[in-house]
């Protein structure tokens, strides 16, 4: 029988920081967690031990493949549980991680189509550092000469500048996200879910199932036979749906969890 696949964004989806952990519930009853992720010699990103379990058992009943925003070198510090990975998609797409090397035919494949159908990068760019404000960004940052990103302080950012950015992107076949302190400027052709779409015809899969909580992870969970999206992010906010995917009510590190469930039941389940 051919492997399940399961394609899961981390961030706020498998992995929490400390931020994001909302946990809830009586200090006694809170769970036990892993750190999966250090920088700069402090902890930095957590999942349940629970969760942690399951995604070490998911690794005997399906193909687990992480698939996310982050750089190749921000995801090479995290340290999952379970079997390394054979395959990873990094940078949202650009970059197809095989034992942990990218492939450089997939990478051209992703350049050359950046280049034929959206804005390039440098104009992009110019536009951020002419209209965030300085009072409320903290960092300017291109992510592997792919797409820019700016961390701000939350509490301090105008509302109407991500709407506005968002409108002004769209015509360039840009896309704009709002994930915790950061805001995302990717191009429109840069996918999670063409690269998924190339591992599941690598490996010949006929079943892949995924996870995500922001807007760059809607063509992902567009592109799985069965999803899950949790209680909390960009999705759950704005209420968005698609056939096969479940809304969790679950929010923080608990959504992690359930997600990690799911893809152990169903990867488990007669086909």
């Amino acid at each position: 029988m051919t492997p399940v696949l399961v394609a899961s964004d981390l961030d706020r989806t498998l992995i929490y920081s400390s931020a994001a952990l909302a946990l809830t519930m009586p200090d006694a009853r809170a769970p036990r967690l892993l750190c999966v992720e250090v920088h700069e010699s402090r902890p930095l990103s957590y999942m349940t031990e629970t969760a942690a379990q399951l995604l070490t058992d998911l690794g005997d009943t399906a193909l687990f493949m992480p698939t996310t925003t982050r750089t190749r070198k921000q995801y090479l510090r995290i340290n999952l549980p379970g079997p390394a990975p054979k395959y990873a998609i990094c940078a949202n797409g650009g970059h197809l991680l095989v034992d942990g090397v990218s492939d450089a035919d997939w990478h051209r494949r992703v350049t050359e189509r950046l280049a034929g159908e959206c804005a390039p990068l440098a104009e992009v760019r110019e536009h951020l550092l002419r209209t965030a404000d300085p009072v409320w960004v903290r960092k300017h940052r291109v992510a592997e000469d792919l797409f820019a990103y700016l961390v701000v302080e939350r509490e301090l950012l105008p509302e109407d500048w991500v709407k506005e950015l968002g409108a002004w992107a769209e015509n360039l076949g840009w896309t704009v996200s709002l994930q915790g302190r950061k805001i995302y400027a990717v191009p429109k052709p840069l996918t999670k879910s063409a690269a998924v779409r190339e591992v599941a015809r690598r490996t010949g899969t006929d079943l892949v199932l995924g996870a995500g909580d922001s807007l760059l992870d809607a063509d992902l969970l567009l592109a799985v036979d069965r999803g899950w999206r949790p209680g909390h992010g960009e999705l759950a906010d704005t209420g968005w749906t698609a056939p096969g995917i479940s809304a969790l009510p679950e929010r923080g590190v608990l959504a992690g969890e359930r997600i990690v469930r799911e893809f152990l039941k169903v990867s488990r389940a007669p086909r």
